[in-house]
C-alpha cells in the first residue's frame, strides 16, 4: 500500500478485520472484506456497516448561508425546513455536472454540503469562493469521520443505540448521541436501503464503529467494503461521479433532471434551460444483458454495426441474478426493450435489452 495514501481513522480497524485496502480518492479505503456479494447479502437482507469518511464536508453559515448555497445548486435549497436534506447537483455555466450533493439545512442559517470524495478540492475552492464576503465557509471534511449503516435492519440497531435518532424521517437530520457519542444522524444512504449516515468527530470514530458493530452483531452486520457499495447503488440505478456523470454530462440526459428547479436563480440556469427547450440528443439509460458477457465502464455499445453509445457503469447483479448496466445511447433506442450491443473488449458483441430501472427497489414496510 503507497505510504502516500491517507488513512481514515478506521484504517485500523480496517486492517484488523482483513479488508483488502485499495487506493481511491487519495485515501486506501476497505474495496472488502467477507468478499463483495456476501457484504451485498447483508444490507439487502440484514444490515452493513461501511467507512465513507473519505467524502466531503462542507459547512456555511450566515444570513445569506442559504442564498449562496441556492445559488450553486439546481435544486430548491431554500424550501429546505431545518432538519431536512435534499439531493442535488452542482453545475457549470454551461450545465455541465461538477459533482452531485446532498445539502443539510442544520440551523436557520446553517447548511452542510456533502461532496465526493474525487471532487472535494474541486468543490470546497467553489463554494469558497461564492462565499467570499456573503458568508461564513469552512471545510471540515479532515475533522470528521462518516459511516454509514444500511439495511433493513439498520433502524433496529440506531434504537438500541441511538434512542429517538432511529425516528428520523426519510433526508432529515438530527444532532444526538450514538452509544454516548455525540453525532450527527441522517437518515440518507447510497444503497437502495433504509439507513443512516452518521456525522462524527475523528477522536471517537473507532468507538462507534466497535459500538455499531457490538449492537448489530445480533442482527448479522457485516463490515462492508467499496466493492459491495457499488454493486448496491448500481441495483438502485444512484449515479456515481466520473462514471455515470462528470463534467461532460447535464442532469437531463443524467435522468437527473428532477433535481433542476428551473424557478429559481443558479450557476448553469440558462444553460440548462435552453437544454431542456431544445432537447437533447442521448440519455442515461439501465439494460440488462441478454447474452452472456458482463458490461463494463467504458465498453462501446453499438447498433446496426456503429457504435452509438458507452458503458457508463455494469456489474452482475448479486440480487437480480444476471447482469446489469448504465450507459448513454441515442433517444432512439432509450425506450424501453430497445436492443443494442455491447462491444466486450473488442472480442465479441453481447446483446443487451433496455429495461425499467431502478433495477432493484425495496419493499416498503
Amino acid at each position: 500500500m503507497d505510504e502516500n495514501l491517507r488513512r481514515t481513522p478506521l484504517y485500523e480497524a480496517h486492517r484488523q478485520l482483513g479488508a483488502r485496502l485499495v487506493p481511491f480518492a487519495g485515501y486506501a479505503m476497505p474495496v472488502q472484506y467477507e468478499g463483495i456479494v456476501k457484504e451485498h447479502e447483508a444490507v439487502r437482507e440484514r444490515v452493513g456497516l461501511f467507512d465513507v469518511s473519505h467524502m466531503g464536508e462542507l459547512f456555511l453559515s450566515g444570513a445569506d448561508a442559504l442564498r449562496v448555497v441556492d445559488h450553486l445548486v439546481t435544486n430548491a435549497v431554500w424550501k429546505l425546513e431545518v432538519g431536512q436534506a435534499m439531493y442535488t447537483a452542482c453545475c457549470n455555466a454551461s450545465g455541465r455536472i461538477l459533482d452531485d450533493l446532498i445539502v443539510y439545512r442544520i440551523a436557520e442559517a446553517e447548511v452542510l454540503v456533502v461532496c465526493n470524495a474525487s471532487n472535494r478540492a474541486k468543490i470546497s475552492a467553489h463554494f469558497a469562493e461564492h462565499a467570499k464576503g456573503k458568508c461564513d465557509f469552512i471545510d471540515r471534511s479532515d475533522e470528521l469521520c462518516l459511516l454509514a449503516l444500511q439495511g433493513p435492519k439498520a433502524a433496529a440497531v440506531m434504537r438500541e443505540l441511538g434512542g429517538e435518532l432511529a425516528d428520523l424521517a426519510f433526508f432529515h437530520t438530527a444532532e444526538g448521541e450514538v452509544a454516548s457519542i455525540p453525532c450527527r444522524v441522517a437518515r440518507t444512504g447510497y444503497t437502495g436501503e433504509d439507513g443512516f449516515e452518521i456525522f462524527v468527530a475523528n477522536d471517537r470514530a473507532a468507538d462507534l464503529w466497535k459500538a455499531l458493530m457490538d449492537a448489530g452483531a445480533a442482527h448479522g452486520i457485516a463490515p462492508v467494503g467499496l466493492g459491495a457499495r457499488d454493486t448496491l447503488r448500481l441495483e438502485s440505478k444512484l449515479s456515481l461521479y466520473g462514471n455515470d456523470i462528470d463534467e461532460t454530462t447535464h442532469p437531463y440526459e443524467a435522468g437527473l433532471g428532477w433535481v433542476v428547479k428551473l424557478d429559481h436563480d443558479f450557476v448553469g440556469r440558462d444553460a440548462l434551460k435552453q437544454i431542456k427547450e431544445e432537447g437533447y440528443e442521448r440519455r442515461l439509460v439501465g439494460f440488462e444483458m441478454t447474452g452472456r458477457g458482463i458490461a463494463r465502464h467504458g465498453f462501446d455499445i453499438v447498433h446496426d454495426g456503429q457504435v452509438v453509445g458507452v458503458v457508463t457503469s455494469g456489474s452482475p447483479s448479486p440480487t437480480l441474478g444476471n447482469n446489469i448496466g448504465l450507459g448513454y445511447v441515442p433517444q432512439s433506442l432509450a425506450k424501453v426493450g430497445s436492443i443494442f450491443q455491447v462491444d466486450i473488449r473488442g472480442k465479441k458483441k453481447v446483446d443487451a435489452q433496455v429495461v425499467k430501472t431502478p433495477f432493484y427497489k425495496r419493499k416498503q414496510e
